[in-house]
């Protein structure tokens, strides 16, 4: 079912949004997280917040998305939401999600408005992460740090949204089955996290009516 968002102008559209996830989460948005951890990875989750650009295009909204480098410790080489670890001197989630932004892609804080935030999602590294949902406005220009981004892109929202597009797909490790969401699109492989937190996303917005 397509969602009434994309039937809205911009401005009517920034507002949809900002209801929508004023609202109390779906039951199905909630507990996505598969409660599989790393070896190693165990213990109390550290806090971290992403966001979840919404990139306001033309030819309709976008979602920027980044490919982490090959060399980084965590989930190297996926596709990811600028985001990280919160730390001590952030004043609220939002502020980390942001920060982490500007640091990864060079994405200013004076292009995002903050719309919302989505439930939490729990991953195999032991991160308890927030995401956090924001509208960019163009122009704006990218500056990917080279050492934890090799790429950064966009993917139409209305395409991650389509429920047509969301997969389960799963990988042995062992004898264990882990089963996780995928959104494939084009060359790229979203999935994991990242591809839970849109799911979380589209189950949010059409839970809100």
């Amino acid at each position: 079912m397509r969602l009434p968002l994309f039937d809205l102008p911009p401005p009517a559209q920034q507002d949809w949004l900002a209801r929508a996830l004023a609202r109390p989460t779906p039951a199905s948005a909630r507990n996505l997280s598969d409660g599989f951890r790393l070896p190693g990875r165990e213990g109390e989750p550290r806090p971290a917040a992403v966001l979840v650009p919404l990139v306001n295009r033309p030819d309709g909204l976008h979602v920027l998305l980044t490919q982490r480098s090959a060399d980084l410790p965590d989930h190297p080489g996926q596709i990811s939401f600028p985001g990280g670890r919160v730390e001590p001197a952030d004043l609220s989630l939002a502020a980390a999600a942001l920060r982490e932004t500007a640091e990864e892609v060079g994405l200013a804080s004076d292009r995002i408005a903050i719309l919302g935030q989505l439930a939490h999602y729990e991953t195999v590294t032991g991160y308890h992460v927030t995401p956090i949902v924001g509208w960019v406005e163009p122009p704006f220009s990218l500056t990917p740090d080279p050492v934890e981004v090799a790429d950064a892109f966009e993917v139409p929202l209305a395409f991650l949204l389509d429920p047509a597009n969301q997969q389960r797909h799963f990988r042995m490790l062992g004898s264990m089955r882990r089963d996780f969401w995928a959104i494939p699109y084009r060359e790229r492989y979203i999935w994991g996290a990242t591809a839970a937190m849109l799911i979380i996303l589209d189950r949010t917005l059409r839970g809100a009516g």
